[in-house]
């Protein structure tokens, strides 16, 4: 009988505690979930007494058997999975499902896999915490309430294959409520106007100093007349005020701070980094990444402050403790840190260094001193005006945490950097050399669409979620086709320039190119239409205070506060209720919108969205029997419902078009459910981005032979006696089709050597595909 049982979620994580624990220890992985909550286990249970049934899914049979086996021949068990919620939930299905027995079963939590944290667990093991288990059980009948009561009214009322949820309908109205600030924005115009004198440095030499008028103008006019009054002005120095301030380091790493600045840093998605974090932390490389707190542990800021010692001497070192804030903080007791702080750098793939990198850096720095700067403002008067100009420098005194680190803002989208800007000696009264004067049109800007990390930024504002739902809601509104995330070109603009240059006053008109998007989130149509319907019918759940209060709620049950069914009754009966009547009396959504008649034939046009998307429609429909059928058309990419005009939507109509002919067949191009083609002898060619209205003939025959040349490559062997059967190159290598069907060549024939027989065999060994509604049914 072996000894001890160590019962974790993933492989990687066992093999890491696996190196950490001697003789005596078998560490083994239950691979995540055991447990699957599924639609068919809502009904009488749940409506009696919310007590849900957990099933064990096909393909996790295998490894609850094994582990059965493991257990029961075990003196002890030990279950090691995370310590938050999750965590927890695991730990106390694995008690359930292996059928465990709680005298020799013992819980232990580390935050960091190291020797010394997995002996310490070891000696100071816990019971399961009942609390902990019910608020994440709480959350997640919570969230399938929602997602199975909600999603069956959207196919009905909107369209198949929707859904909805908690948390991400929520987020998916923050992005949709920024849109339509931004399509309802009107922007303002003004004239700011700065200034450029010669003045002498430090040697004595002469160079250029930068100010900035205290005083915007409206109007091109007044800014042309504030310059013609500088043409006989004389610029003096009027003030020169110098003061000190400092910069302190940022808080060490959150979950939510780390995905917002390795968004901004490192270039990562929210679910990269998350995914990148969970292999650093499993192969013990930081502590765990899915935390509320801030806070650091004695050992590791004595650590730091030896290793900043080390590396940049004793006055660079200010030893700070952190407190998080906010009461929802989950249950892990530590920011993300590396767990050994002496490390600078660890082996692993490229995007591991970077972030493990970033998590130093930031922890490193949080243990340094202050920044010492010193501030320096400069007045310059105008002796023909009442306005003044106003020249800021900064230089930095003492680097302190700056040597290792400077967080980064959304605004600065990364490109944050701890420049200097030196201010030339000046005294009051010093009379300055005018080199130019120019007043530039500038723009207010409208509100900035969401990047994932300041969505991430904008859900812990607002309370909705945990550290745990971040990366899973993002990527969850992403796959419905609610929400996009995309580069966008910007839009070429014109703004006006006056500059007053060796006593002349010139104006000019330059170009720019503004509004340029990258890795922005934006909504879809379809997105933007069950938003709307879920706030004019589901107004509890679309709220921001209900779901920032419901995670508090969660908070209360994981401190014994609440009883869990309690609260998930609270919330069941009227919602339910609600659900039957919006089912009974709403009416169907398809957000659409007339935009006019068709000029030429007098029929009405609108938009909607139809069974692929967002379409066009010219005419209506009747059920008078010979009557004309409408026509519809695809939107295209940029197009939206609330912002496309008559005479775009007219010119949909226009598609397809016929372009002439090749080898005597007609070519056209159009818009179809997967984007702009090419239509040639009933083959179709994508266009890809290229325009459809404005392709030619030459184009679309250069398309039609590339796609032919394509084809041609990817056939590898036919045969003549079996036409049906053909040896292909494939994306993922060579296969066989055969019937409509393909079949996998084994990796030891070569594709291009198979004889008939050979295909045959191959076809005849496969095993027989199992529809996905079979697996299903198991």
């Amino acid at each position: 009988m072996q000894e001890n049982l160590v019962i974790v979620e993933s492989p990687a994580k066992a093999k890491t505690i696996e190196k950490f624990l001697g003789k005596g220890y078998t560490v083994t992985s239950c691979m995540g979930h055991i447990r699957d909550l599924q639609k068919k286990d809502f009904g009488i249970d749940l409506e009696k007494n919310y007590q849900p049934k957990y099933v064990i899914t096909p393909d996790k049979r295998k490894i609850v058997t094994e582990l059965k086996k493991l257990a029961k021949e075990a003196q002890t068990v030990w279950l090691a999975s995370d310590e938050d919620r999750e965590g927890e939930a695991i730990a106390w299905h694995l008690k359930e499902v292996l059928k465990l027995d709680p005298q020799k079963t013992k819980r232990i939590v580390f935050h960091e896999i190291t020797k010394e944290a997995i002996q310490k667990a070891i000696e100071n093991p816990r019971s399961i915490d009942e609390n902990l288990v019910n608020a994440q059980q709480a959350r997640r009948v919570l969230d399938r309430i929602v997602g199975f009561e909600v999603s069956p009214v959207l196919w009905k009322k909107v369209k198949p294959a929707l859904s909805a949820g908690r948390v991400q309908s929520v987020a998916v109205r923050l992005i949709v409520e920024r849109e339509r600030e931004i399509i309802n924005f009107k922007g303002e115009t003004w004239y700011r106007v700065n200034g450029t004198f010669i003045v002498a440095d430090e040697d004595g030499q002469p160079t250029e100093l930068k100010a900035e008028l205290n005083k915007r103008f409206k109007t091109k006019k007044q800014a042309t007349d504030f310059i013609e009054k500088c043409r006989s002005a004389e610029f003096s120095v009027a003030d020169v005020v110098k003061k000190p301030a400092k910069r302190s380091p940022a808080q060490p790493f959150t979950t939510s701070t780390l995905q917002q600045e390795a968004s901004r840093k490192l270039g990562f998605s929210v679910s990269q980094t998350m995914a990148v974090a969970q292999r650093l932390y499993e192969s013990g490389k930081i502590t765990y990444m899915r935390t509320d707190s801030v806070n650091l542990s004695g050992l590791a800021i004595n650590t730091a402050k030896q290793k900043i010692i080390e590396l940049h001497g004793e006055e660079y070192v200010k030893i700070r403790k952190y407190h998080t804030k906010s009461k929802g903080a989950q249950e892990a007791h530590e920011a993300i840190r590396p767990t050994y702080m002496n490390t600078e750098m660890v082996e692993g793939s490229a995007q591991e260094q970077r972030l493990y990198e970033l998590i130093w850096k930031r922890t490193m720095a949080s243990q340094m001193a202050d920044a010492k700067l010193e501030k320096t403002t400069v007045t310059i008067s105008v002796s023909t005006a009442a306005e003044a100009f106003t020249a800021s420098g900064e230089v930095i005194i003492f680097d302190g945490f700056l040597k290792v680190y400077m967080e980064s803002t959304d605004e600065e989208n990364g490109n944050n950097t701890s420049g200097q800007v030196i201010i030339p000696p000046l005294k009051a009264k010093d009379v300055l050399e005018m080199a130019s004067i120019v007043a530039t049109q500038r723009f207010s800007q409208r509100p900035p669409r969401y990047t994932e990390a300041s969505l991430v930024k904008k859900l812990e504002e607002l309370g909705i979620g945990r550290p745990s739902t971040y990366a899973p809601t993002i990527t969850t509104i992403q796959n419905r086709n609610y929400v996009v995330k995309e580069d966008r070109p910007g839009i070429e603009r014109k703004f006006d320039m006056v500059t007053l240059k060796n006593n002349k006053i010139s104006e000019q008109t330059i170009t720019e190119t503004t509004g340029t998007e990258k890795s922005k989130l934006f909504p879809t149509d379809v997105g933007m239409v069950v938003n709307d319907f879920l706030v004019a019918n589901f107004d509890q759940i679309m709220d921001f205070n209900f779901t920032a209060n419901v995670e508090k709620e969660f908070d209360d049950i994981a401190d014994g506060e609440k009883v869990w069914n309690e609260m998930i009754d609270k919330f069941y009966r009227p919602f339910h209720g609600k659900v039957e009547d919006v089912l009974e009396n709403s009416e169907r959504s398809k957000g659409e919108r007339i935009l006019g008649d068709d000029p030429k034939t007098g029929k009405q046009v609108s938009v909607k969205i139809g069974r692929y998307g967002p379409v066009a429609q010219l005419g209506e429909a009747s059920t008078e029997e010979n009557s004309e059928k409408p026509q519809f058309a695809s939107l295209r990419a940029g197009q939206h419902l609330e912002t496309i005009t008559l005479e775009e939507a007219l010119e949909l109509f226009k598609l397809p078009r016929e372009l002439g002919e090749y080898e005597n067949k007609k070519v056209t191009v159009s818009i179809g459910r997967f984007g702009p083609y090419v239509r040639h002898d009933n083959k179709f060619v994508s266009l890809g981005k290229e325009d459809p209205f404005s392709v030619d003939l030459d184009r679309a025959v250069e398309l039609i032979e590339a796609k032919r040349e394509k084809d041609r490559k990817a056939v590898i062997q036919i045969f003549e006696e079996e036409p049906e059967l053909r040896v292909l190159n494939g994306r993922w290598g060579p296969y066989i089709s055969y019937k409509k069907k393909n079949y996998k060549i084994p990796k030891k024939m070569k594709a291009e050597e198979l004889s008939l027989e050979d295909c045959r065999k191959i076809i005849d060994d496969a095993p027989d595909p199992k529809s996905k509604r079979a697996r299903n049914k198991k």
